[in-house]
């Protein structure tokens, strides 16, 4: 049979306080809505206010523009008419449906309303426009708005009669008498707009203030029932605490602890088993003896109670201990280690928790309670070992070589015997991961961590900072020295070999050396370098020691690079990243209809400086940014694929190429989120093309060939991109499933002068047509390179020659309407 469920039980605080955790979160969003929707209210009475300035100061202005036809007068008049006009054209978005959301956004921001402000207003024109407390308001509003149409329109015939010629005195005094008209017709709707959203606000002041008393007071009711419930169950607690007087004796019989209980005189009258056991004495033999002279105690760590005086530190018995009890004494808690010390002389570590025993007021004994923490002090120990050392090496971990390093750099250090750090990283230990298994990889890392302490003196620190890196600490160690120690650890890992079955396992390491000169201070500092240092070593060729020098220009370059890093995350965080598209042209005729373009990547920096992508995109696959930035480019691209689909009259995209960089084949989550994306906007998979380099595709095989197939079984298109600049182009190109091959522009940008590259491109056309593949044809950069490449039966071309790069935007997809069409 199945067993119940079982209900969840919550802590015992949370079940005693729930209902109070509820009411107070209830009160609190409570007053949080209040708040939010007097900070509404508060808005729309500031932007009255802004209204009613607006629409005297255009009253006032244009009565002096009447009076003077001065141009600078109608300018300040529009200025004023604005504002009046901003909120007329919020109110008439947000009343229409569906609602334009924009559109009052915008309007209100004429208005002079804080763009603070102005979500509150729409919220409050959203939920509460059909209350009478706002309809009220607006009536009057919209009222005002026709005046403030009619002296528009008074504005216009004053403008083209002025700019037509001198205006009569008849004409002037005319359009003044208008004006004075308006102003009297408008005066006592912007007094009554004032006066309803006075009344108005005053009122929601009201409703809130009696919807936060009813809370209150609701709250105070169910504290009170609470409250009750809670002393009800107290008092169940209180009879039951009797009934369990009466189990007591038999749970003392049953505990780990050693319970041993006195007569009012200090004589043992009963011992639990746990005590026997402690004690190494029967109950029986016990019963009636002393305990003072049983219990033989020597306090660890040498506390009062302790006879240091005692020949050879011999431990005494506490013949003080149960005589304070009986006097009445203080519960006794020992929070230090005693030393029990059996008949038989062994020594256990035990806790004492000792209690004088009353009945009616009158002493009848004392109970000692002694706690065995021998198994808790193993424990102690082995946690202690545990949080500084790594389990698999024995080697102290990065918390504890962080430790060791910061008191290195807080300790004045002699000059040129300031020390040395060492990062140590070992090379290719994947292979040996991915090819003979984990157990040979730990094998591994267990002999190296014998090799570098052979190598090391005494008093220095090696330390596994994690998977196959190693920080080596050398105190007190000049820089020539240093080199040399790091330079035969190097050497003896490269003669270091390993037997594991019928393999013979070897290894390298890179190791970056940092002399902890005066001016590396923070250990944060240290660190960075030290692991830019053997960065630098592996980048160099692997099995080398890198010595970090302050003026290194490789490291300074690796340093602009980590910048890089942190300003392309703020970048993606602030969504400073844009993207423009560069049309691929067909070159022969009977080409499919449509436009092929692709999309690139820019970003537009701190100061709105556009970069282009060869200067960061290094850095973010270098960092493992690309994955992150990628998606944000299949995203944006697909958003504006959504919006040009809303613009029929807009030509129809045929092929959108977008790139994936190599980092982003090997990300699991790609596949499904791109999926996503496709449902999330609507976009047709047949319509995108996305572009691999030859390089990232053969350096992630595997990962590309999944994400490729997976993508054509929606609809989707591949291209290989830069195909020719790997070694090994052809021989992987059948195992891709590839639908266009983009020929390297580096042969196609020199193909007309060198006879090689011309040869290069026609090959790679042939052998792609051969294969079944669309060719593409980068960089051509003048109409010469693009008639040869027409010549030679290349499908299309894409360069500076045919467009250059625009934003992908709207506009840009608007004015392709002549690219529409197949090459005749």
């Amino acid at each position: 049979m199945n067993a119940p469920p079982r209900r969840l039980q919550l802590p015992p605080t949370l079940r005693l306080t729930w209902p109070f955790i509820v009411m107070v979160v209830l009160q609190a969003l409570l007053a949080v809505g209040s708040i939010h929707t007097l900070s509404a209210v508060r808005a729309f009475v500031a932007g009255e206010s802004e209204w009613s300035k607006g629409q005297k100061d255009a009253i006032y202005y244009l009565d002096l523009y009447a009076a003077t036809g001065d141009p600078d007068k109608h300018g300040l008049f529009r200025e004023a008419l604005d504002v009046p006009m901003g909120d007329h054209l919020s109110r008439l978005a947000l009343d229409q449906s569906p609602r334009d959301v924009a559109a009052a956004r915008s309007g209100f921001r004429q208005g002079h309303n804080h763009p603070n402000d102005i979500d509150s207003l729409i919220w409050l024109f959203s939920n509460f426009r059909s209350f009478r407390m706002v309809q009220e308001p607006v009536k009057w509003w919209a009222i005002g708005d026709d005046y403030m149409r009619q002296l528009e329109e008074l504005s216009y015939e004053i403008q083209v009669r002025s700019s037509a010629g001198p205006v009569d005195a008849d004409t002037v005094q005319q359009w003044r008498r208008q004006i004075r008209d308006i102003n009297v017709g408008v005066t006592p709707v912007a007094t009554a707009f004032s006066q309803a959203l006075g009344e108005s606000s005053r009122l929601i002041v009201r409703l809130l203030l009696a919807l936060n008393l009813g809370a209150a007071a609701l709250l105070i009711l169910l504290s009170l029932l609470h409250t009750r419930k809670l002393l009800a169950q107290r008092r169940r607690a209180e009879n039951a605490l009797g009934a369990e007087r009466e189990r007591a004796h038999t749970t003392l019989t049953a505990i780990a602890d050693g319970v041993v209980t006195t007569d009012e005189q200090g004589r043992v009258i009963y011992m639990n088993p746990a005590a026997e056991a402690l004690l190494a004495q029967s109950a029986a033999l016990s019963r009636g003896r002393p305990l003072q002279d049983m219990l033989v105690l020597d306090t660890l760590h040498a506390p009062d109670g302790v006879d240091e005086s005692a020949p050879g530190g011999a431990p005494k018995a506490d013949a003080n201990l149960v005589r304070r009890l009986l006097e009445g004494g203080p519960l006794l808690r020992e929070e230090q280690l005693q030393r029990l010390v059996r008949p038989d002389q062994t020594v256990v570590p035990v806790k004492l928790v000792g209690s004088a025993i009353h009945d009616q007021g009158r002493l009848t004994g004392a109970v000692l309670v002694l706690h065995d923490v021998t198994r808790e002090q193993h424990y102690v120990a082995q946690l202690s070992w545990q949080a500084s050392h790594d389990a698999l090496t024995g080697l102290v971990n990065r918390r504890e070589f962080e430790r060791r390093l910061e008191l290195v750099l807080a300790t004045p250090r002699p000059v040129q015997r300031e020390g040395a750090l060492l990062y140590v990283d070992l090379d290719q230990f994947k292979i040996v991961n991915d090819t003979c298994g984990h157990q040979a990889g730990d094998e591994m890392l267990r002999r190296v961590c014998r090799m570098l302490q052979g190598g090391l003196r005494e008093g220095d620190t090696l330390a596994r900072l994690g998977g196959d890196e190693f920080g080596i600490l050398l105190a007190d160690c000049p820089p020539a020295p240093a080199a040399r120690v790091a330079e035969n650890l190097r050497q003896a890992a490269e003669e270091l070999q390993m037997a594991w079955g019928s393999r013979i396992l070897r290894t390298g390491l890179s190791i970056g050396l940092v002399p902890l000169s005066p001016g590396l201070d923070t250990l944060q500092e240290v660190l960075r370098v030290a692991d830019m240092a053997c960065y630098r070593a592996k980048e160099t060729g692997r099995n080398k020691v890198y010595v970090y020098q302050p003026e290194d220009a490789a490291l300074s370059r690796q340093a602009r690079e980590m910048d890089w890093l942190q300003r392309l995350r703020l970048a993606l965080e602030e969504d400073r990243f844009c993207l423009y598209a560069q049309e691929i042209a067909p070159l022969q005729p009977g080409g499919p209809a449509g436009v092929h373009v692709e999309v690139l990547l820019r970003l537009r920096d701190e100061h709105g400086a556009m970069v282009a992508p060869g200067l960061f995109i290094p850095a973010a696959e270098r960092y493992g940014l690309m994955p992150s930035i990628d998606r944000w480019v299949v995203q944006h691209a697909f958003a504006t694929l959504a919006r040009q689909r809303e613009h029929p009259d807009m030509p129809p995209i045929a092929t959108c190429a977008i790139n994936l960089s190599g980092t982003s084949l090997g990300d699991e989550r790609l596949l499904e989120d791109i999926r996503g994306y496709f449902v999330e906007h609507g976009i047709a998979p047949q319509t995108v093309c996305f572009e691999i380099t030859e390089t990232s595709a053969i350096a992630h095989l595997p990962s590309a060939i999944r994400l490729i197939k997976a993508l054509k079984q929606l609809g989707c298109r591949f291209s290989l991109d830069d195909f020719g600049s790997g070694m090994s182009s052809f021989t992987y190109l059948k195992h891709l499933p590839v639908d266009y091959l983009k020929i390297d522009g580096g042969f196609v940008r020199e193909m007309l002068a060198d006879p090689a590259n011309r040869a290069m491109v026609e090959m790679i056309n042939h052998i792609g047509h051969v294969m079944g593949k669309i060719t593409i044809a980068e960089f051509a950069e003048t109409m010469a390179i693009v008639d040869a490449l027409r010549a030679m039966g290349v499908d299309y071309a894409q360069g500076y020659a045919l467009a250059r790069p625009r934003p992908f935007e709207l506009p840009y997809l608007d004015s392709l309407k002549q690219a529409a069409t197949p090459a005749g």
